[in-house]
């Protein structure tokens, strides 16, 4: 599986989850127009981290929160380099 698949699973995951209607997962989609709130994104992050063994944020002291679908999804396969 690769990240961008298992970033879009997980995306779909939550939003079934948490009973949230999900925007079409596009690398412009802006992440605060995904359908998705605070506690789905930290949810997320925390099973990529034990799904992918990534956790980019930790990665790098000055770590900022994408913006957009793509910008999460390259923000994950950076780290993973």
């Amino acid at each position: 599986m690769t990240i961008r698949s298992e970033i879009t699973a997980q995306f779909q995951q939550v939003a079934r989850e948490y009973d949230k209607r999900l925007a079409p997962l596009v690398d412009d989609l802006d992440l605060l127009d995904s359908g998705l709130d605070s506690l789905c994104f930290a949810v997320i992050v925390a099973r990529l981290e034990r799904q992918l063994d990534i956790d980019p944020f930790s990665a790098s002291e000055d770590a900022v929160f994408p913006v957009t679908f793509g910008g999460f999804v390259q923000f994950y396969e950076n780290a993973a380099k």
